[in-house]
């Protein structure tokens, strides 16, 4: 598939053209049916529970009075544990300190998380409640080499629901032949240095990047 890249933009904020009620989004795409309404649960069904226990990644979304944050977390396929077909527990390893999803919880106990496994195209979403634990077993059974997560996340769930490989086929995500070399784009010390005027120095933050990032893994 090509794209002509000199295309005229579309006005698309004309307000003819926007959509903003129900009946004529539902006119535009037409009410889900089949698999797409069968395959979403009030509980993690067996299946589910195995695509959870072999990611090593998840996105969690939140909402609070700030805004929006969605954030990404990824340890060791299994990381996100099940108590039982409706409650996850998902650790909250070191980090920056914004605090972004954890901030919005007190505020708003919604989240979403949105679960990858490298090579799958199917992604798993999860819908339901958080409140965030610092009950001491709780932050021993989630230790890695000693080190135990600041807090865990607890999930009620609501609603899980299994995404087909559309997004990921179009595209290519896990295909090693669309991946480009971390050069290609600017440094994370570049863009910081940028961004912050130069108050960050770019060169000694991408100079000890590496040894920083292996020494707050946990």
């Amino acid at each position: 598939m090509t794209r002509d890249a000199a295309a005229p933009v579309p006005a698309t904020a004309d307000a003819p053209h926007l959509i903003r009620d129900l009946d004529t989004l539902l006119a535009c795409y037409g009410e889900p049916v089949g698999a797409a309404v069968a395959k979403e649960l009030p509980y993690i069904h067996p299946h589910y529970r195995r695509f959870i226990e072999a990611a090593p990644f998840v996105s969690v979304a939140t909402s609070g009075p700030g805004g929006l944050d969605n954030s990404p977390r990824g340890d060791a396929p299994g990381f996100v544990r099940m108590v039982d077909d409706r409650t996850l527990m998902l650790p909250d390893r070191r980090g920056n300190n914004r605090l972004d999803t954890l901030r919005n919880l007190l505020a708003d106990p919604r989240i979403a998380l949105l679960f990858l496994i490298p090579g799958v195209g199917e992604t798993l979403r999860v819908n339901g409640r958080a409140v965030i634990s610092v009950d001491p077993a709780l932050l021993d059974m989630f230790a890695v080499d000693g080190k135990a997560p600041r807090s865990v996340l607890v999930v009620t769930v609501d609603t899980v629901y299994y995404q087909c490989s559309k997004a990921l086929v179009r595209s290519k995500l896990w295909d090693p032949a669309t991946r480009i070399e971390r050069s290609a784009l600017p440094s994370t010390g570049t863009m910081i240095g940028d961004i912050s005027r130069g108050t960050i120095d770019a060169a000694v933050y991408d100079r000890e990047l590496p040894a920083r990032i292996q020494a707050q893994l946990y």
